[in-house]
């Protein structure tokens, strides 16, 4: 896959990719609505038929897709390996902390997505970042193509 071009972020490789993938079942998908059509949603129904936990993150849902919607990271009572995020750049603000309280080892911001000042203090805090990148693009790509477990 050709990388993004950044001006200081360089996404993990794809072997760091396939085991950030493999290793970690439970996602936070900050942004998740209940409409179908938009990606947040297809990508969560994706990541939920191939064995992640979901944790819904949207203010304006009590549930999304039969799982409990929280308004906040912060207030999923259990850990959660990923966040997937699906917020405008400008929004990304408070998300580390967030990250850092439910215990969170990766910020995943999808395609489309990208702020470097983010991505860099992320790092910083000591979390691995991905940025402009879809998570179900690459889960099919590195792990179902190549038969990853």
């Amino acid at each position: 896959m050709a990388e993004a071009k950044f001006e200081n972020f360089t996404n993990p490789p794809d072997d760091r990719l396939t085991e950030i993938l493999s290793a970690h079942k439970s996602v936070a998908i900050v942004g998740l609505t209940p409409k179908q059509e938009s990606p947040a949603n297809r990508i969560a129904r994706f990541l939920k038929r191939h064995g992640f936990r979901i944790h819904p993150v949207n203010p304006r849902y009590a549930s999304v897709l039969g799982e409990v919607a929280y308004p906040y990271v912060k207030d999923i009572p259990e850990p959660v390996g990923i966040l997937d995020v699906f917020r405008r750049p400008e929004h990304l603000r408070g998300l580390i902390e967030d990250a850092q309280h439910v215990g969170a080892q990766v910020l995943w911001l999808q395609l489309g997505i990208i702020n470097e000042e983010f991505a860099s203090q992320a790092q910083e805090a000591g979390f691995e970042v991905v940025m402009d990148r879809c998570m179900k693009k690459e889960y099919e790509r590195l792990v179902l193509k190549r038969g990853v477990k």
